[in-house]
């Protein structure tokens, strides 16, 4: 207690933030770990193939909208869109997902609905926001660039069989996959909830309404932010709800539709499997769609 008493109050306020930011959010990546490891075991892209519609436009919507039900953290969703691909799902199915199933998953949608203030609208922003994102990817790729994505010699995917396992040692997985999945996820959320922290105590608030001031800078700004953080989307709500005084609707709503797309470590995935052209095509689409879309939502409201 001495100790603390010694601490600039700045330091203290800007911990309590931190805590708070982390205690909200914990819930939330531990129930997503725990559906990350079910679908690691138990679901195979096989399955998912099985019901893939028979026309274009049919399969683009399946994949932008699988991932209602079908959920993936984004921080091991590349290895599962390889695994898609390397089983012949189209490239306009399977990226529509990759860019969807982190965001309009239930767990994610409530997360954002409590981390603003049991907000429906922010939630159902988000939603459509990232379902804009995908559409126009899945329409990109399956009338525009119909090549293939893949590297042709790619490093090969390291695939689990969970096929043989009894009952209990696919619990068994399902926990042993959730806890790597927790922890994987946690590091990028204390480093998040740091900086949203430390921005609230002790960037002036005079710059950050400069910032503001200005929509398109704004919104970028926060684009590169939600890159460089790299949260993981279970969690990227509640740090992006306390930048919400101090940037506005608008670009908060780009930090959290882009995030879960573009973010350092998933890049590197894409940069072992993918060819370089698509993830710079991937790039320039997501970027400029969740800006046009965050300025709009700005304007409208």
């Amino acid at each position: 207690m001495t100790f603390f008493q010694h601490l600039p109050s700045s330091v203290l306020q800007a911990g309590a933030i931190f805590l708070s930011i982390i205690i909200e959010a914990l819930p939330f990546v531990l129930i997503g770990s725990i559906i990350s490891g079910i679908i690691e075991v138990y679901i195979t892209p096989e399955r998912v193939y099985r019901f893939l519609p028979k026309n274009k436009f049919g399969r683009i919507f399946f994949g932008t909208f699988i991932g209602f039900i079908f959920p993936s953290c984004e921080c091991g969703i590349v290895p599962i869109i390889n695994r898609f691909l390397e089983k012949k799902v189209p490239s306009y199915t399977a990226v529509p997902f990759l860019v969807t199933a982190p965001v309009i998953n239930p767990i994610v949608l409530f997360a954002t609905y409590s981390a603003f203030g049991n907000s429906v609208k922010m939630a159902l922003y988000r939603a459509l926001g990232s379902l804009l994102v995908a559409t126009v990817l899945g329409i990109f790729l399956g009338f525009i660039q119909t090549d293939s994505i893949q590297k042709e010699h790619r490093k090969a995917v390291h695939e689990h069989d969970f096929s043989g396992l009894s009952k209990g040692q696919k619990l068994f997985q399902v926990l042993v996959q959730a806890i790597d999945e927790f922890f994987d996820t946690g590091r990028y959320l204390v480093f998040g909830c740091l900086f949203a922290s430390l921005v609230q105590v002790y960037v002036p608030t005079r710059i950050l309404t400069s910032i503001s001031a200005t929509p398109v800078i704004a919104i970028l700004l926060l684009m590169v932010l939600s890159f460089l953080l790299s949260l993981c989307s279970e969690a990227d709500a509640f740090v992006g709800s306390s930048l919400l005084t101090s940037f506005g609707v608008a670009p908060v709503l780009a930090f959290l539709v882009i995030g879960p797309m573009l973010d350092v470590k998933n890049l590197l995935m894409m940069k072992n499997y993918l060819k370089t052209r698509f993830i710079w095509q991937f790039i320039g689409i997501v970027s400029g769609v969740v800006l046009l879309y965050a300025w709009f939502v700005g304007v409208v409201l």
